[in-house]
């Protein structure tokens, strides 16, 4: 066999693999956003069950008994709750998002096809979704530290 066909022959071979070792570069920054969503995810879950703990304690007091200042932590950890929920919906949605875009990624990659645009939008909204999941976690803390009296 001629030194050209050989040559050619391993030529075509390295044209897939450059292009899904060029793919695969491409998605290693979103899985390293995944991973940072999925610690927000972890620490926003943590305070949603440490929410909800202290308000099923509360709760379990005889409602008599309820005072007016009871009433109003429960109502502020309500609130808490509400934007912790939020938060939470808001970064598996960008989770979502960037799993959509690393599938996007590597469909164009394999289909030929031009999906830069839909690649953007869909790393717009990822990041859009994680400001105001951050937003409103940064609103939860405010509202959980908010008139926070510590005994000396």
């Amino acid at each position: 066999m001629p030194v050209s066909l050989v040559a050619e022959a391993a030529g075509a071979l390295q044209a897939p693999v450059t292009s899904i070792a060029h793919a695969i570069s491409l998605a290693t920054a979103p899985v390293f956003l995944l991973t940072g969503v999925g610690a927000v995810l972890n620490v926003l879950a943590s305070r949603l069950g440490r929410t909800i703990d202290r308000s099923r304690v509360l709760q379990t007091r005889d409602p008599a008994l309820l005072d007016q200042r009871t009433r109003h932590e429960l109502k502020r950890l309500q609130r808490r709750a509400t934007l912790i929920n939020w938060a939470l919906g808001l970064c598996t949605g960008c989770a979502l998002l960037v799993c959509s875009m690393i599938v996007t990624l590597f469909l164009a990659l394999f289909i030929e096809l031009e999906l830069t645009r839909i690649v953007a939008v869909l790393f717009i909204g990822a990041m859009l979704c994680l400001i105001v999941a951050l937003l409103l976690f940064f609103g939860e803390i405010l509202l959980a530290t908010h008139k926070m009296k510590i005994a000396p």
